[in-house]
């Protein structure tokens, strides 16, 4: 795995791309004088777990052979007050639509949060990650 980055403009904007020629700009907190021109570090991170969780919660219910029509995930995330800004308490949404089965779900997510995704090992090991979900039984 190689990810590059190089400076675009300003004084903290960043481009980083993969092996795969994908892209995502970065860039500081306007408090130390980024420019709002990408996303921060730290909420890369929570990309990476949202869309951990997210591949694997829909590869477990895939192999559990249920209808998951639709999932939407939001994070929220706060950091301690000092120097290094760790992230504390990390609480992460599934909305999840379709005919699923609740005991279902609910082993997916311990499989998810328990075995699999490891940026959710990774960040677990410094912060609490709660987990939580909603099930819309109407398909979009």
């Amino acid at each position: 795995m190689e990810i590059n980055l190089i400076r675009k403009s300003g004084k903290f904007n960043f481009e980083a791309s993969n092996e795969g020629g994908f892209a995502v700009e970065l860039d500081a907190n306007p408090a130390i004088g980024g420019e709002g021109k990408g996303f921060r570090p730290m909420e890369t991170l929570l990309i990476g777990l949202g869309g951990c969780s997210g591949i694997d919660m829909v590869n477990i219910l895939t192999k559990q052979k249920e209808d998951l029509a639709d999932i939407k995930i939001n994070i929220n995330a706060s950091r301690v007050k000092e120097e290094p800004a760790i992230f504390e308490e990390i609480n992460i949404q599934f909305n999840l639509s379709g005919n699923l089965n609740e005991q279902k779900v609910e082993r997916a997510l311990a499989l998810t949060f328990d075995k699999y995704c490891s940026v959710a090992n990774i960040l677990g090991r410094s912060a609490k990650i709660n987990f939580s979900y909603t099930i819309n039984q109407d398909k979009l």
